[in-house]
């Protein structure tokens, strides 16, 4: 029997249920930038892509929503995953092609929004929003992007973003499965990691360990994004 989604309905500042008139005179543009990747046994393929919403949606509400012009526009769900490749489920488009995604909607969304900012939840998407944002800043565009940064516990799949899904989609979490990966910091795995993407270092996927993880956590790390997000957008925002 299929597990069910996260909660559905109206999201306050959603793009994509606004009609063109009530979008029109937009200040501000979120788009949640994620992944569809393993994310061990236990966490769904649209991990990133939950994650950099639900930032994407808290920071658009805390900045006063459609009522101040801010809009948060669909995820793009699929990003730079080569690294996971090697697990079933990754569907990855690799740096270039997001790149020139990047480029041509941003160019898109700026004939109608004063700003668009990039809220991205996948590490392997950095060159990618680098590259793209470098471009459209030489164009004229007042484009920025930030990171949904989950790394400070552990990297991949651990108690850091199961916390998140427990307290976002806790219906989507297989915590009956969960184990632990590689606990080891970045700095030891990177040149395995560069070599042999994520199957060479971790069989499961999983880098750090999901236990402990909780919703309650999962809640304060979110808020905790949040704020950091507002903070390094502070400079951009309307």
């Amino acid at each position: 029997m299929p597990r069910p989604g996260p909660p559905s309905g109206p999201v306050p500042g959603s793009l994509a249920e606004a009609t063109s008139r009530e979008s029109a005179g937009a200040s501000l543009v979120l788009v949640p930038v994620g992944s569809t990747e393993q994310h061990g046994p236990h966490l769904p393929l649209q991990t990133d892509t939950l994650i950099a919403t639900a930032v994407a949606e808290a920071a658009a509400e805390r900045l006063g929503g459609p009522g101040a012009g801010v809009w948060v526009a669909p995820a793009l769900a699929y990003g730079s995953s080569g690294e996971h490749q090697s697990f079933p489920g990754t569907a990855s488009i690799g740096t270039e092609a997001l790149r020139f995604l990047v480029v041509e909607l941003v160019r898109s969304l700026r004939t109608w929004s004063e700003r668009v900012v990039l809220v991205n939840g996948h590490g392997g998407n950095l060159t990618a929003l680098r590259a793209a944002v470098d471009q459209l800043v030489v164009e004229g565009h007042d484009v920025a992007w930030v990171a949904c940064a989950t790394e400070d516990v552990d990297l991949h799949a651990g108690r850091t973003e199961t916390s998140l899904l427990l307290h976002l989609a806790p219906a989507l979490v297989r915590l009956e499965l969960a184990e632990a990966g590689d606990c080891r910091p970045l700095t030891e795995i990177l040149p395995d990691l560069v070599r042999g993407g994520v199957a060479a270092v971790s069989a499961n996927g999983v880098l750090g360990d999901p236990a402990g993880a909780s919703a309650d956590e999962g809640r304060a790390v979110l808020a905790a994004m949040t704020s950091d997000v507002l903070a390094r957008l502070a400079p951009v925002a309307p």
